[in-house]
């Protein structure tokens, strides 16, 4: 039989067997260390991540790595370490290019779960837009260099049946990828194969012909947090004060108009809708110009052209709170894909070699009256100062109306975790 011995998590005692990872002993006291490269049957552990860095006897370090031994002092819920962990998400983000409605692996993804646990709603951090290659050369898989953090868990974990690697790092430092042996990922059997899939924390590594769309409610990280109490925060189910009507306004830049469609999801809180707001320059007023000053600005979409740019400013100008809604707001979403593109190629294949061109046309369209396009996608917060942010794509109805509640009349709230959702 093990020897429990006792060690100390944020200030309480928990007992746990000497020589267990510290990861497994935390989880089985309730203790929630987040992680992205960790898998308990890879020993030894990976530590690549850094995500599950805690304090471990005054110092830090990586927890997956640690064995427990008696008298171990650990923090990891201290603001410091919190900041650092979801620091370190928010460069994953902004380092790849993660595109989650877009992605066969969105709702059994382990970094977009990393991002809900963690809070995460926008990145500190520019995202880079690097121009990473998608290899289609193996025959069994499709390997999405643009979703990979490098984690390790392919290159260790992944191997044929006589014990034959197929992934491999691959250059030095910056420009470091996971390649491919084509010929031993042919020779992996169709379980094998789907096994990389799932080790995979992002979708980096998908397999043809799986197609692993599930329904909302069905995905791996729809429902329910691993944390224990997430999110919890006293919820008012009564007014205390008579609540004064405010004007909102709203607009769409580059984006689907899904958060607007959204927006009018919100059922019978329609009816506190008109009752507490008015709506000044709106598309779903078809104001087109300022009549008043806003109390709350909903910005829908990115900056894709210098139409959008002034239209931002505008609100910025005319709206006492900005909010950034949705992905495409908050960080350029999926109009980013053109990012790694160099403008003049995206009009060419725009205007002149698409399957819908006109055969012979050899002119993109100009006219001084047309809004210039940007060179990129720009998120809101790149042009004018952002207060707050909703993500989603698009954002739950119910999430926006509590958080656009809470804006205007300081109620408090609870988001409850399927609400927050970054798909």
């Amino acid at each position: 039989m093990s020897k429990m011995i006792n060690i100390t998590i944020d200030g309480k005692s928990f007992q746990a067997e000497e020589g267990k990872n510290l990861m497994l002993a935390a989880k089985e006291n309730g203790i929630f260390i987040p992680s992205l490269c960790y898998y308990e049957h890879i020993e030894p552990p990976l530590g690549t991540c850094r995500v599950c860095t805690c304090k471990i006897n005054g110092k830090f370090g990586p927890a997956c790595t640690e064995k427990v031994s008696e008298g171990l002092s650990v923090a990891v819920n201290t603001p410091e370490l919190m900041d650092t962990r979801k620091a370190l998400v928010e460069m994953m983000f902004a380092e790849g290019n993660h595109i989650c409605p877009a992605c066969e692996k969105s709702g059994n993804c382990d970094l977009q779960h990393m991002g809900y646990e963690l809070g995460v709603s926008s990145t500190r951090f520019q995202h880079l837009f690097k121009d990473r290659l998608i290899d289609f050369k193996p025959s069994r898989m499709v390997m999405e260099h643009n979703r990979c953090i490098k984690c390790m868990r392919c290159v260790v974990d992944v191997t044929t049946t006589d014990g034959k690697k197929v992934f491999t790092y691959q250059n030095r430092g910056n420009e470091t990828f996971v390649g491919i042996d084509y010929e031993q990922e042919a020779r992996l059997t169709d379980e094998q194969a789907l096994n990389a899939m799932k080790v995979c924390p992002t979708g980096a590594i998908i397999i043809r012909g799986v197609n692993q769309s599930e329904p909302f409610g069905d995905r791996k990280f729809d429902l329910e947090s691993t944390q224990k109490d997430y999110n919890k925060k006293p919820v008012l189910t009564k007014r205390l004060v008579a609540m004064e009507k405010k004007m909102v306004a709203t607009v769409s830049l580059a984006g689907c108009f899904g958060c607007h469609m959204s927006l009018l999801d919100i059922d019978t809180e329609l009816l506190d809708v008109i009752e507490l707001v008015s709506f000044a320059k709106s598309p779903l007023t078809d104001f087109k110009n300022f009549t008043t000053r806003c109390h709350i600005g909903l910005i829908e979409g990115g900056c894709c052209n210098s139409d959008n740019v002034e239209t931002l400013r505008l609100f910025r100008e005319h709206c006492d709170i900005l909010v950034a809604l949705g992905e495409c707001s908050v960080w350029g979403g999926l109009p980013t894909m053109r990012n790694a593109i160099p403008l003049g190629e995206c009009l060419e294949e725009a205007y002149l070699n698409s399957v819908t061109s006109e055969a012979g046309n050899t002119i993109v369209p100009y006219h001084e009256d047309l809004p210039k396009m940007l060179d990129r996608v720009y998120a809101c917060n790149e042009i004018v100062k952002i207060d707050y942010y909703i993500p989603g794509c698009p954002p739950d109805a119910n999430h926006i109306w509590k958080a656009v509640k809470n804006l205007l009349w300081g109620e408090e709230y609870s988001i409850l975790y399927s609400e927050f959702k970054y798909d």
